[in-house]
């Protein structure tokens, strides 16, 4: 999508703190992070939503939790613990159109969250 922030991103068009990715997947860290570690993990190929890609290409789902969790344990907060979140639609508090996965850690989180 030519208007797509994250899809810029993915196309290198748009600088951004990259800290992995896999064949199908990007992982960089959130500008605006809402923990000390602030990950979010995109698919490369537009999808609006996760359920989009859950629904299209389970592979691909799987393949963006892999890459959560790798990048957990290059953060340091697999052991300790962190919150995986994909906020679906204007409700859900989604506010870029494009499948994404936050990645937050490295402090305590609570419940509920916020």
């Amino acid at each position: 999508m030519s208007d797509c922030l994250f899809c810029a991103i993915s196309a290198g068009d748009i600088p951004a703190d990259i800290v992995a990715r896999s064949d199908q997947a990007l992982a960089f860290r959130d500008i605006d992070p809402k923990a000390p570690v602030h990950i979010l993990i995109i698919p490369t190929e537009h999808y609006d939503d996760v359920p989009a890609v859950a629904e299209a290409d389970p592979g691909l789902a799987g393949e963006l939790l892999a890459l959560a969790a790798l990048v957990a344990t290059q953060e340091g907060v697999a052991a300790s613990g962190h919150r995986l979140v994909a906020n679906t639609g204007v409700e859900g508090g989604q506010s870029v159109g494009h499948a994404h996965i936050h990645l937050l850690g490295g402090r305590g989180l609570g419940w509920p969250p916020g």
